[in-house]
């Protein structure tokens, strides 16, 4: 990363809690910073400085690309991950063993504890963000909502510091469904967005009657026009405008875009995956990862089961085994699990008392599940109370999972960006790194 004027001027004073007004000028001048109420920046910048540059360790680098799974509306723990036989809050479904001795997790993810040796159970999550909206950009971003920045979602952060932008198709893809824009990062780092699986992309091709000819005819006159705005205004915004048209351009002619048939694959690798949208979601994500893509998200919606919540997750259950352990077998199989890192979480989790047959939302307590890039596999990190209430032992923040999964990337999670004049680490400063998660 290039070096950050705003953090060489205020290593200059060696006393980073005593800052004082000549020193805020100068990191003002070279951060782009004045617009900062004096007082907002005097409280705020030694403590940033502090935490960019104190305390830290190399990062293991052990990641390289990332499956962010996202159960949209928010698993119940306690029926997936986490159950509770015997206890009242422990619903209809019963408990298996696993492939790890002590391990046991819902009937309805059979598949998946076959795969246990490669997976970490993160038991102990916790939030205070109730609301789905809330708890969705929390999930994404490491960050709770602030009205004044729009954080980068993981996806983003990926592309932004490992993509070389030497790949035809876009670093981060988002599947069945839009994640975050890229926030302060900016739109080139904005997630590709397939709203399907199952069906083929919108308008990768030319519109009816526009030959190649023309077609490179009118790009050219674009980027004169916006080459010659950018000269008359100083306007920063063409660069990365025209660097979207060019990828897109690049995109719509490369050969990669196969990746993205997923009915190319053996029917028989179609239906272990499951052929609904999730499944060649999943399919789809294996698929891009080998053509050189650095993350893809992939949702499964309807986990907001307020009412009839042991039938839906019943379902989602059997949808999300096939998925997500297919994957997984797959990676292995083809020597790439090491260094791939597969999160699969909500936005919370559920209650763990029964409503009327469902279970309402519940940020107290909540499982996240882990597999490759260095996770240390056949595990579960921390334990919740043994009605499932809040977490018992090792509690995890969202913080502290993206401070931990950035470092297995080899990012640095207290480095400093700016969002707009606002000068922010890229995870949220109460993160902590977790010990253990990672091998």
């Amino acid at each position: 990363m290039a070096s950050n004027p705003f953090l060489e001027v205020v290593r200059e004073n060696e006393a980073y809690g005593a800052l004082g007004r000549r020193t805020f000028l100068k990191v003002a001048a070279a951060g782009g910073v004045g617009a900062v109420l004096y007082d907002q920046a005097f409280a705020g910048i030694a403590a940033w400085a502090r935490a960019a540059s104190a305390g830290q360790t190399a990062a293991s680098g052990t990641a390289k690309r990332c499956v962010f799974v996202y159960l949209a509306g928010g698993p119940s723990h306690i029926d997936t991950f986490d159950p509770k036989p015997g206890h009242a809050n422990g619903g209809e479904f019963k408990a298996i063993e696993s492939a790890v001795a002590g391990i046991r997790i819902s009937e309805h993810l059979p598949e998946l504890a076959k795969e246990m040796k490669d997976l970490c159970i993160v038991r102990s999550m916790f939030s205070k963000e109730g609301n789905h909206d809330r708890g969705r950009y929390l999930v994404h971003t490491g960050y709770s909502p602030q009205a004044l920045v729009a954080h980068p979602p993981l996806g983003s952060v990926l592309s932004h510091e490992l993509a070389d932008g030497t790949c035809d198709l876009p670093a981060f893809i988002s599947v069945n469904g839009a994640s975050f824009p890229g926030g302060y990062f900016g739109t080139q780092h904005s997630p590709f967005v397939v709203q399907r699986a199952t069906r083929p992309i919108e308008d990768l091709g030319m519109s009816n009657g526009m030959t190649a000819e023309r077609f490179d005819s009118r790009r050219k006159l674009l980027k004169d026009l916006d080459t010659r705005f950018a000269k008359k205004t100083g306007s920063a915004a063409v660069e990365p405008h025209q660097q979207i048209y060019d990828r897109a351009v690049k995109l719509m002619r490369s050969p990669l875009l196969a990746a993205f048939e997923v009915a190319k694959e053996a029917e028989t690798v179609q239906a272990a995956y499951g052929k609904e949208d999730f499944g060649q979601g999943m399919l789809m994500a294996r698929r891009l990862l080998e053509a050189g893509v650095t993350c893809v998200e992939v949702t499964l919606n309807g986990w907001d089961t307020h009412q009839n919540n042991f039938a839906a997750v019943k379902k989602l259950s059997d949808t999300l085994d096939r998925g997500v352990a297919s994957l997984i077998r797959d990676l292995r199989s083809r020597g790439m699990l090491k260094d791939t890192l597969v999160m699969c979480l909500g936005e919370f989790g559920r209650t763990p008392k029964i409503n009327n047959g469902g279970r309402d939302h519940w940020p107290r307590a909540w499982s996240a599940l882990l597999a490759g890039g260095g996770v240390r596999g056949g595990q579960v990190y921390g334990s919740t109370t043994e009605g499932g209430e809040e977490p018992k032992d090792q509690p995890v923040a969202v913080a502290d999972l993206f401070f931990t999964v950035a470092k297995h990337f080899g990012v640095d999670p207290t480095q400093i960006n700016f969002a707009g004049p606002r000068p922010i680490t890229l995870v949220d400063k109460a993160g902590k790194y977790v010990p253990g998660l990672f091998s």
